[in-house]
């Protein structure tokens, strides 16, 4: 069992296991989740193990073989030190997940850091991958977001398997980045539990990156959807100096975007509402159908919930057009969507009622 190191220091053990089949792929790596799931489980090194493909994607530990467990095997045991840098790990004794401290000094949550910052959703750079991230921070080339704008052909071009027009192309692709929107950099900020939705809900609701960093904790949570929990977090993150700094700097390196005009939300003609899209759609990609939704007011969340106004449910919709069904939230299909979108009106109005389940 080995601990992996998140974006912001999470310690995640990963149970290495002797290569097997499953689901049409070779697993050689499952997830265990934290240590709580570690100690219910009882899984310990040595340990014979059942594992399972969640959701058909990621590999987990369902449960331990005991009657094969030799006499040999060892507990996992929590580190008291981070395995990347060293750093004291911290668990709150009602928290579930360890916590490396070392923040940027740790190489590891740099690189996470790094790859959600260029990441489609974020600032979107095409071609900086996992692997050219860690190189470029194992060089020594780059600490932080800002550090990405100042790179030189000649500096990625020394980089294996980068060869000079593959170096010009992820350069073109940094320098395209530096327009973006306010969404987009709250979001590829890395904000402890600041999602996409989130990272929307305060763009337009303090229309300034200024106006979010002078904004008090109780202003933060005026935000629609955003409690104690997350805006204490949001604090927290620009009273840091040096989160601060790195915003200055990236502005410096000619990061822009359009500052947002606070529009009254409930004017749109979806203001207001809140949407859950689900499942697959076959006329356009989800990510396009909630930035669609949003450009009309809209409230798109990962989630459903009693506050849920309506869930759009494509092809293959699994566990979300379930949790609406037992709430009872109204669902509509692709076709009732496109309908909302190109008429521009809420559901009732548009015609496109939906059906209660």
């Amino acid at each position: 069992v080995e601990f992996q190191v998140g974006r912001t220091g999470a310690m995640t053990p990963v149970a290495r296991l002797e290569p097997i089949f499953v689901g049409g792929v070779t697993v050689s790596n499952a997830t265990l989740h934290n240590m709580d799931e570690v100690a219910r489980k009882d899984v310990r090194v040595g340990d014979t193990v059942v594992i399972r493909r969640a959701g058909d994607v990621i590999p987990e530990v369902v449960r331990v073989l005991a009657e094969r467990r030799p006499a040999t095997t060892e507990p996992v045991m929590l580190p008291q030190r981070c395995p990347v840098c060293g750093s004291a790990v911290e668990r709150d004794p009602d928290a579930a997940v360890a916590r490396c401290t070392g923040g940027f000094e740790c190489r590891a949550q740099r690189v996470e850091h790094l790859k959600h910052f260029a990441s489609r959703r974020a600032m979107d750079i095409d071609g900086l991958g996992e692997k050219i991230i860690e190189q470029l921070v194992q060089q020594g080339l780059v600490e932080q977001p800002a550090d990405l704008y100042r790179l030189s052909d000649g500096q990625l071009a020394q980089l294996e398997r980068m060869g000079s027009k593959s170096a010009e192309n992820l350069l073109a692709a940094i320098a395209a980045s530096r327009s973006t929107t306010l969404p987009r950099l709250l979001f590829a900020l890395g904000i402890r539990d600041v999602g996409e939705a989130t990272a929307i809900a305060l763009a337009r609701h303090f229309g300034t990156l200024d106006a979010l960093i002078g904004a008090d904790e109780e202003a933060v949570q005026q935000v629609a959807d955003v409690g104690p929990v997350v805006a204490a977090r949001v604090r927290q993150f620009f009273s840091t100096p040096a989160n601060v700094k790195m915003l200055r700097e990236l502005i410096v390196r000619g990061v822009h975007w359009s500052e947002l005009s606070r529009p009254v939300v409930e004017s749109q003609p979806l203001g207001g509402l809140s949407f859950v899209v689900t499942g697959t759609l076959a006329s356009m990609g989800r990510d396009a159908a909630e930035d669609a939704l949003r450009a009309l007011g809209a409230r798109v969340s990962g989630s459903v919930s009693k506050k849920t106004s309506f869930v759009v449910a494509g092809s293959d919709a699994g566990s979300k057009l379930r949790k609406a069904q037992e709430l009872g939230v109204t669902v509509l299909d692709e076709a009732q969507l496109t309908q909302i979108l190109q008429s521009r009106l809420p559901p009732a109005q548009s015609g496109a009622g939906g059906r209660r389940l």
